[in-house]
Order: structure tokens, then sequence, then C-alpha cells
């Protein structure tokens, strides 16, 4: 970087560790419509509930080792000798009532398919008409009309731990809305919002 050039400009929390910018940098905010994609990123966002981001993302692979690449039929028929195995496992965050509520929400998507619907299709049904544009990190949002009624809707279809905070975060992280500040290098890069918050037009296809 020459003497002209200005530092890339990242939300706070992507400074804490090389991890956690490579991720900022990379994956954050890009669009994920497929359904093992998206209940993957589900599972990790409700893990994370009352942790850290860091936390959950440098355990990452170990939680797709632990639930067999989020394959969705594979979970669903988790036993107790599973759960247990899972339990036992110091790779991943030992929490029975997450452990149990990635099952119960692996049955969930499977009723959802099995119904002629998806998960992918129902949390991208959510997205909002504009997206934030927050100049400072004070101004990100932490939930929105649409994560609320987004929260509303998979508690009603049976899913847990799936809070309006969680889901706006779940939001956030697949490119549903795009909260990278306004000035930051990323802003925009998923393709289907502009900067100043309207959508892209051609955005469909993305």
């Amino acid at each position: 970087m020459t003497d002209t050039e200005a530092a890339p400009t990242r939300a706070a929390w992507a400074l804490q560790a090389p991890v956690l910018t490579e991720y900022y940098d990379t994956e954050w905010g890009m669009p994920v419509r497929d359904e093992r994609g998206v209940f993957e990123r589900l599972t990790l966002e409700a893990f994370q509930s009352g942790l850290s981001w860091l936390t959950i993302l440098r355990k990452r692979e170990n939680f797709r080792a632990a639930f067999q690449g989020f394959d969705l039929a594979t979970i669903a028929e988790y036993s107790d000798a599973d759960i247990e195995r899972l339990l036992a496992d110091e790779g991943i965050i030992r929490n029975r009532a997450k452990i149990e509520a990635t099952i119960s929400n692996a049955k969930a998507v499977l009723a959802l398919n099995a119904a002629g619907e998806s998960l992918s299709e129902l949390v991208w049904s959510h997205t909002p008409a504009l997206s934030p544009v927050p100049e400072t990190d004070a101004e990100v949002p932490t939930t929105s009309p649409e994560s609320e009624a987004l929260a509303k809707a998979l508690k009603k279809r049976g899913f847990r731990f799936v809070g309006p905070t969680t889901m706006y975060a779940l939001m956030s992280a697949i490119g549903v809305v795009d909260v990278h500040l306004v000035s930051s290098h990323r802003r925009g890069c998923s393709g289907l919002w502009n900067i100043d918050g309207t959508p892209v037009k051609s955005r469909a296809s993305v």
C-alpha cells in the first residue's frame, strides 16, 4: 500500500483476529442460497448465541465434521447416542439445548421440503425493500421488522434458537441485508445492494 492509499475500512469486530478479517473480506455478506448452506449458517448463528463469533469461526471445521457436513437427512436421524457423542466432542460447543435444537431444526427443514417449501426461500422471502446504510458500527442494526417476522415464521414451523437478533445476524451473513459500513471496501459486495441501500435491479439473477 502506498502512502496515498487509505487502509480498507472494516467493522470493528473484523479487526479482532486474522480469521475474522479473512471472513469479513471474503465471505460475510455474500449470498448463500443453497439449502444446506443456509442451514449451516442458521446452526452456527444459533450456537453463537451468548458467545463470540470468533469462538464459532475457530470451531467451524469441527462443527462441519461433527455434524457430518450438515447433511439434513443424516442430522434428522440422530439418536441419543449421537447427542452423547456431540456432548463429548471438545471441538464444538457442547451445549445440549443447542445440539438438540440442531436436530429438531433439521427435521423442521425436511418438513418444509416435504410441504414444497425450502428454508432458503423462507429466509430470502424476508428481504427488506431497503438495506441499512450504517456509517459507524453503532449504527448497525441488531434486529429489524423482517428479522422479527422471520423468527416468528420459523418458530411457527418448529424451529428453535431462531430469535430476531440471531436471524438478523443470519440475514447479514448471507447477504439478505448489507450491513457493511458505507465506507467499507466490502459495501455492495453481494451484488444485491447498492451503496445507498437500494436494491440492485438485476439482483434476482445473482
